[in-house]
């Protein structure tokens, strides 16, 4: 129920966001050099590996400069977040502000890589560093959003807290609960409270 409902919830999003699918890559094209798109490696479902699309936001070849920025992470655990991380485009601070970058991760659910609601989509690194109690958090096909987006997720320096919120998620579901984080996404979109 919860695949074919999210199938069909994406499909209408892309229909919808149609425009912006043409208008966006244009943006990014203007503002910097670089493919429009950025793919990434992540774990999803059991360890299955998978590519991550989104809107490209930093400068080509950021993933190269992780390193030198790795003393300044302002997250605990294995995942890397830097609130002003200078890799970072004009344009790209406007699209993740709005959560925009993250469109064509409707695509990742009709290929069936993601879900609309789950956990966050960590990395293979991050995954390589996990406590054992943490891989649970792979027992669902990860998410363009989920409890973790909706109950301040900039504000979330600690990974145990993220790893909670994610299982509280995976302990609870139901297809009520997935409706309801959908319809609180909204309002965070709208609010611009990507970083």
């Amino acid at each position: 129920v919860k695949v074919y409902f999210e199938f069909f919830i994406s499909l209408i999003l892309i229909l919808l966001f149609l425009p912006f699918f043409f208008l966006v890559p244009i943006i990014i094209k203007l503002d910097s050099e670089g493919p429009i798109f950025f793919k990434q490696t992540r774990v999803g479902y059991h360890g299955r590996k998978f590519k991550l699309l989104k809107f490209r936001t930093m400068v080509v070849g950021a993933e190269d400069q992780m390193d030198s920025l790795k003393g300044m992470n302002e997250q605990t655990g294995p995942a890397f977040k830097l609130v002003r991380d200078p890799r970072i485009t004009g344009v790209g601070k406007f699209l993740r502000k709005y959560s925009l970058d993250e469109m064509p991760q409707f695509f990742n659910v009709l290929k069936g890589d993601m879900n609309l609601v789950g956990p966050r989509p960590p990395l293979p690194v991050e995954v390589d560093n996990y406590k054992t109690k943490w891989r649970r958090r792979l027992n669902m096909k990860p998410g363009i959003t989920g409890l973790w987006q909706v109950s301040g997720r900039n504000d979330i320096v600690d990974f145990e807290d993220w790893v909670k919120l994610d299982l509280e998620y995976i302990d609870r579901w139901n297809l009520l609960l997935d409706i309801k984080i959908m319809l609180k996404t909204i309002p965070v979109i709208l609010r611009g409270s990507g970083k």
